[in-house]
Formats: C-alpha cells, structure tokens, sequence
C-alpha cells in the first residue's frame, strides 16, 4: 500500500528560477509559490529557511519564469470553421507556445455580435480545460460597419473590447459613435488600419509588387485610416487601440497622438518585424498576410517603435487557414499565418539581436495586453492569477510548422533559426504543458 502523500497538489514550489516581472522590473534569481489558482508568495529570499513541506517542488534549474504570455489577437474559426482550427486545438496551440490567455476576433460563422455566441466560446473554452480563452465582441452587426452592436449587454457577458476584426470600420461616424458609446462601459475600440477603398490589392504596393506583376496595396492605406481615426479619438475622448501597425508613418501619427494625451495604443505581429515583402519571394502564398508584408524601411521602423515604446504590445495574429485556402495562386489565396507556437522565440529574437531589453520585450506580451483589455494576468504579483510560462531563454531551434499542435501550418517562418522554448505553461496553478527539463519532486 503506498504511504499518504503529505503533499497538497494545489500548492507547488518553483525554485531557482529568473524571475521575470516587467509589471514590477523583477529580472532576479528566487522562487515562487504558488498556492491554487493565485500566486502565495515571490522573491529572491523566498525559502531561505527551507521547502514547504505540503508543496510539490518544481526546480526551474535557471530557467526562465514570467508572467503566462496574453495574445490579444487570435482567430479560433470555431464556431464555423472547425476544419481550420478548433477552440481546442488552438489551446493546445497557445499552451506549447506559453500562452496562458487569448484572446478571440469575432470574424467566427456566426460572428459575435451576440451573447449566444459569447456563451458558445466560453463553454467550449471550459470543455477543453486549458488556456483562458476571451473574446471580442464586434462594432457593427454581423461585420456589415452600419448598426452598432450592444456593447453593454456584450460587455456584461464577457466580451474584453469591441472589433470588426479584419474587417475596417470605414463609415467616420459609425466610429464616431462607437468609440463614444464605448466610453459609457470602459471599453476599447479595435480597428484594422486598412482604408478598404484602397486594399484591394495582394501585398505591398512597390518595386517587389511590380515586378511579380499583382496589385498593391499603398501604405497610405493605413495611415489613412489612423489619421481619420485619431481626430475621432480626439473629438470623443474613447479608447483607441490599432492592431498590425506596419509603416512608419503609421507609428508616426500615433506616437504624435500619445504626446497629445490621447487615449491610444497598438500592437504589431511578428512578421512585421521579422520579414518584409521580399519574403513573398515568387509568389508564397504562406508569405501573403493583411495588412501585407512591408518594405526594409518599414519593418525597421516597427522594430524602433517597438524598442521606444510607441508600439504597446506584440500579438501573435493567429489566422490559421488549410491547404485549400493558402496552396493558390498568390492573388486569391487567403491572408493569414499561424502564430501562436512562434509568439515567443520570434519576440525573444528582438532582445537577441540587441534591440529591446528582456523585461520590455516581455511586457508586450503580458503586462501590456493586460492592462490595454483590464485583464488580472500579466504581473508576478503576490495574490495574481497563477499563470506562468517558464522557457530556456537561449535554446536554438528550427521553427517546424508540421510539428505544430494547431490544426492549420500556414507559416512562412519553416526552417527559421530562434532562440527560446517554452518549457512550462501553467494556467490557475495547473501546468497544462511541460517537459522534464525542469525537475519536479
């Protein structure tokens, strides 16, 4: 008969691990307790004076401990779509690459312009048991950008913020109205910066486009869009967030903006400061995203708005599709890579390289997302939601899209050198994703 375990399951000692707090500016060696779902205790002397003896002991051995990673920006496809992604397999997806809560677009079949869809989500999200899973609710009824949804009764059933996802709401005063309608539930308005009058074309707009012979599309098209939006920013006092900033001129009106006080933020995506739109190459389809692959001049400007601040956050833009929707001629093939498994190395590569501090570099992923959506992760903070994400923060690899756990492969990062793996994922003190590189007794 085996003995009785004094161990109480819901409480677990992480040690010697670098403690990674961008919410406080923690980059230390300690320990962490987590005690159910919140986090007990955290410091670098925690422990001194030995091991809790009901706790099971994680030895992080050096590795990495931060706050679990925040993707504001995912598509699950389901409902509608399931082929492509599922709300599970998305999770699975998010806790191998340290996710510990995503957030959903509402271009889902239905769309979420209603609460049933909203109860649909969090119910499935509940069955699979793994990552926290939130959703947006959209602006305008079923994407169509005339009739603002009900913000209030979406809000009080969940929904983090309200967008028509990759959809532009064109109409000046429906926006208008929506950002001051938002004003009365403390929400935030999340525009695609794309002028739809002006993006009908398959990449970037230029000598690359010319030369493969497809339409482009103008960066104009997105600053465009910002500047118009900004004065409405101004003219109503809401909450503005822009999500995929890809041009200079973009950053330039925003970081103009927040000088003025204006409450504005954005986020970008990996491939905007990873790749450019020679990565388009002779027609990859994989390569083909909305909004599109810049050029050199671009990509370096995100990556200087990101290490200034003027970029808030690093989403992974999660737009998983099958072989039948990318394996097409460049032009009609549908726009969208997997992200969620390359989120983190592909930001860590910005650290690497020497562009960005650790712990800036960390907070667009955790703090940043959490304090733009008022969600309680994202901080090492006594009493914090115990959701963590430990990963070697110097381990090479390959980027292998087959290897992913999402049901869609649709990246162009295949063979793409990074460095830093998840080796942990922990949501409400239970790890949902683990390796035996950190020893556990």
């Amino acid at each position: 008969m085996n003995p009785i375990s004094r161990k109480n399951p819901g409480r677990v000692a992480y040690i010697n691990a670098r403690l990674l707090d961008p919410t406080s500016g923690t980059d230390e060696t300690g320990a962490l307790l987590s005690d159910g779902t919140r986090i007990a205790d955290v410091g670098p002397r925690l422990f001194n004076d030995g091991l809790p003896e009901d706790a099971q002991v994680v030895d992080c051995a050096g590795l990495c401990l931060s706050p679990g990673l925040i993707d504001m920006r995912v598509q699950l496809r389901e409902p509608g779509a399931e082929h492509k992604e599922t709300i599970e397999s998305a999770s699975r997806a998010a806790a191998c690459g340290g996710i510990t809560s995503m957030v959903a677009l509402p271009n889902t079949e239905p769309v979420i312009d209603d609460v049933a869809v909203l109860e649909f989500i969090a119910r499935r999200a509940r069955e699979a048991k793994l990552v926290k899973v939130y959703a947006y609710g959209t602006v305008t009824r079923g994407l169509k950008g005339r009739e603002l949804t009900e913000f209030g009764l979406l809000t009080e059933f969940g929904a983090v913020g309200f967008t028509d996802g990759l959809t532009a709401v064109a109409d000046s005063q429906v926006m208008r109205r929506a950002l001051s309608y938002s004003r009365t539930f403390g929400q935030v308005i999340i525009q695609h910066p794309e002028d739809p009058a002006l993006s009908g074309g398959a990449m970037n707009e230029g000598e690359v486009a010319t030369r493969l012979g497809l339409a482009g599309i103008p960066a104009a098209a997105e600053v465009i869009m910002v500047e118009r939006d900004l004065r409405l920013v101004a003219l109503t006092g809401g909450r503005y967030h822009v999500a995929n900033v890809t041009t200079a001129e973009t950053l330039d009106a925003i970081r103009k903006a927040k000088r003025a006080g204006l409450a504005v933020t954005c986020d970008t995506a990996p491939q905007y400061f990873t790749l450019n739109e020679n990565s388009v190459g002779d027609y990859r389809s994989f390569a083909k995203v909305s909004p599109p692959l810049r050029g050199e001049e671009d990509r370096k400007a995100v990556e200087e708005a990101l290490a200034d601040g003027t970029i808030d956050v690093i989403a992974s833009d999660h737009s998983p599709h099958d072989q039948d929707s990318k394996r097409l001629p460049f032009a009609i093939a549908e726009p969208g890579i997997v992200g969620l498994e390359s989120l983190l190395p592909l930001s860590l590569q910005l650290y690497h390289n020497g562009k960005i501090g650790l712990l800036d570099a960390l907070s667009k992923l955790t703090s940043g997302p959490a304090a733009i959506l008022g969600l309680s992760g994202g901080s090492l903070a006594v009493g914090a939601p115990a959701d963590l994400t430990l990963f070697d923060l110097d381990k090479p690899w390959q980027i292998d899209p087959d290897s992913f756990q999402s049901k869609s492969k649709n990246s162009p990062f295949t063979d793409y050198p990074v460095q830093g793996a998840v080796k942990r994922c922990i949501v409400d003190g239970r790890c949902i994703f683990g390796t035996d590189d950190a020893r556990e007794s």
